[in-house]
This record gives structure tokens, C-alpha cells and sequence, in this order.
């Protein structure tokens, strides 16, 4: 059981006591709030309360958290797209819709599943659901991720990612004209308030977040662009590109315009850089775009020639 103790600042006064602690909580959704709530694991002066209770500034609240059922990945068969592998490192070109590691909702068939039928061991640093997993792609992002199987190669790499000497490349099929060459977005991104399923740009409970990107063809309505991520947030590039204005074609969460005909959103992981953990050679590895992908751009490259 874990116990944890808000106190209400003024700010939040009047806020209903469930909307509250999905604000307050960033693990907790508003109806695992309502739940717990109904359960009497939420209580003020030692009292259980209702969800349509009135925080107050000062009320310290007691949250109390069942433990929760021990999981673990287990090996499954698929067929992966391996780009490199050693004894060290896998590096894996992930199909759109494949979700990288366990969690609610995808509680097996996922690239960790996969890799483990596979590699039979990864590291242990990030827990039974997301062994050897330094970091991660949307499930409705393709392209370039890399495992470790040992912990020294996922310390070495976690430790790039940190120091921002591993690069990751993207491309992303945007809605919009963009006129300059070249641009970085350095704006904080958060949970959306309104939202628990979204990120947003925000200065509350926020963490730096910045993309570099270029212009690398453009259409009549639509850019194809190159982004290079300096920080690893989630959604950070569909949230980045939304936030200027330039929403990827076809993201069910950020682009609210009507869009091309696509299955999921136009986001690619093509290039992947790091230092080898154990030779301490610079490796490289380049993914092709998928053919859904490409074939969009030939469509749109032919509606520009007017063909």
C-alpha cells in the first residue's frame, strides 16, 4: 500500500475533489480518482468524501493507493525488422501500430514481447515491462528504436540520451505552408489539464522540451519536415508541431483538421546515432519511409505537377 498526502493550495480552491486529484496526481486519470473516491481510499480529516466535494485551500488530503498486481512481460513469437544486432544492442525498424513496451490496455503482443522471444535476455535496469527499453516511439509512429541486453549497454546508452550525444531523426508530413528553412521549439511540455490522455505545452508540471526542424520538400497544403529531437518527451513531436500551428497529418490526438486519407499519423523514426557501448564506434542506422508513407507523398508530389 502506498499513502500520499496532498494539501490544497489556494489556487485549486473550489476545484471538485476528483478533478482535483487527477490534476494533482500525474498517474492518476479522473476516473481512477472517482474509483478510489467510492472505494473510501480518499479521505480529509480522516473522513471518506464525495467525488463532488469542494477542495478547500488547506485541506490535507489522504490518498491511499492499493498495491498493484505484479506483472511481467513474457516472451512472445513475431517477426521483427532488425536493423543491426550484437551482444549489446538490437536495433529494430518498428511497424506503425505496435506498441513498444507492456502497460493498461496492451498488457502483451508489443515489441518487449517480441524481443524477448527473440533476444531471450535484455536489461533489467527498466523492470519486468520494459526490459532493455531506453526509450520509446508512439504506437502510431514507425521507424528506428534501440534495446539493450545487458545493463552496462543501457547504462551507457541511457547516459547518451542524457547528454544528448545520441540523435534521433524523424520525419513528419505536416499541415501548413511553412515558409522559413529552418526552426527549434523550446516550449515545456506537460499533461494536458484537460486532458489526461494528451500532452500539452505547459508551464505546470512541465519538462524542457525542444525539437529542431527543417523543411525538407513542400506541397501546396502540406510540408514534409525533418525533426531532430534534443530532449525525449512523450508526444513531443506531434505536441511541438501542433503548438506552432503545423499539426501532423492524420495524429488522432493533435490534429483536429480535416486530412488526407492515412492510416495514423505521418511520423517516421529515420535516423538513429550512438556510440557503441563497448567499442566506442559512432554507429549510424537509416530506416526507408514505410510505403503507406511514401506512396502519400508521390500522391501529393502528383496533385503539385498537376498530374
Amino acid at each position: 500500500m502506498e499513502t500520499r498526502i496532498l494539501i490544497v493550495e489556494e489556487q485549486d480552491q473550489g476545484v471538485r475533489l476528483d478533478k482535483y486529484l487527477s490534476t494533482a496526481m500525474d498517474d492518476c486519470s479522473r476516473s481512477r480518482a472517482q474509483q478510489l473516491i467510492d472505494e473510501e481510499a480518499v479521505r480529509i480529516d480522516d473522513l471518506p468524501v464525495k467525488n463532488s466535494y469542494k477542495v478547500k485551500a488547506g485541506d490535507e488530503i489522504e490518498v491511499t493507493l492499493p498495491e498493484e498486481e505484479a506483472l511481467e512481460a513474457q516472451p512472445q513469437e513475431m517477426a521483427l525488422n532488425v536493423v543491426y544486432e550484437d551482444h549489446d544492442v538490437i536495433v529494430i525498424n518498428k511497424p506503425k501500430g505496435l506498441v513498444v513496451h507492456p502497460g493498461p490496455g496492451n498488457p502483451d503482443h508489443t515489441l518487449v514481447n517480441g524481443l524477448l522471444w527473440h533476444c531471450h535476455d535484455l536489461s533489467g535496469i527498466n523492470g519486468v515491462l520494459r526490459p532493455g527499453i531506453v526509450h520509446r516511439i508512439d504506437k502510431d509512429t514507425s521507424g528506428l528504436i534501440v534495446a539493450c541486453k545487458n545493463d552496462n549497454a543501457h547504462q551507457s546508452l541511457a547516459k547518451q540520451l542524457a547528454e544528448k550525444t545520441a540523435g534521433r531523426q524523424y520525419y513528419a508530413l505536416v499541415h501548413g505552408a511553412i515558409n522559413h528553412e529552418y526552426g527549434t521549439i523550446d516550449a515545456p511540455i506537460g499533461r494536458d489539464e484537460k486532458d489526461r490522455q494528451k500532452m500539452a505545452v505547459t508551464e505546470k508540471n512541465s519538462r524542457p522540451a525542444i525539437t529542431h526542424f527543417k523543411v525538407v520538400e513542400r506541397f501546396d497544403n502540406y510540408t514534409l519536415v525533418s525533426c531532430r529531437l534534443e530532449t525525449g518527451r512523450t508526444h513531443q513531436i506531434r505536441v511541438h508541431m501542433q503548438y506552432i500551428g503545423f499539426p501532423i497529418v492524420g495524429d488522432p490526438k493533435y490534429s483536429l483538421r480535416k486530412t488526407l486519407p492515412t492510416q495514423g499519423q505521418m511520423l517516421h523514426a529515420y535516423q538513429l546515432s550512438f556510440t557503441h557501448p563497448s567499442t566506442g564506434e559512432r554507429m549510424t542506422f537509416e530506416a526507408p519511409l514505410p510505403p503507406e508513407f511514401e506512396a502519400l507523398l508521390t500522391q501529393l508530389r502528383q496533385e503539385r505537377s498537376g498530374l
